[in-house]
């Protein structure tokens, strides 16, 4: 197997192509694990807490 600019740019394509799809996957599975519900919901809550206020 001759390893040219070609092979090496069509390998990368290939298996960066395997690499993002299974990376969105298990990003999706780790979003809505059932355990992370409380998790995702503390944080819904936390970002907008009462001592948020103008700096004034």
């Amino acid at each position: 197997m001759d390893l040219d600019h070609g092979t090496m740019v069509a390998f990368s394509k290939s298996w960066g192509l395997f690499y993002l799809i299974a990376f969105s996957i298990g990003v999706l599975i780790y979003t809505f694990w059932p355990s992370n519900k409380r998790r995702f919901d503390q944080a819904k809550k936390d970002i907008l807490d009462k001592e948020d206020k103008p700096w004034t």
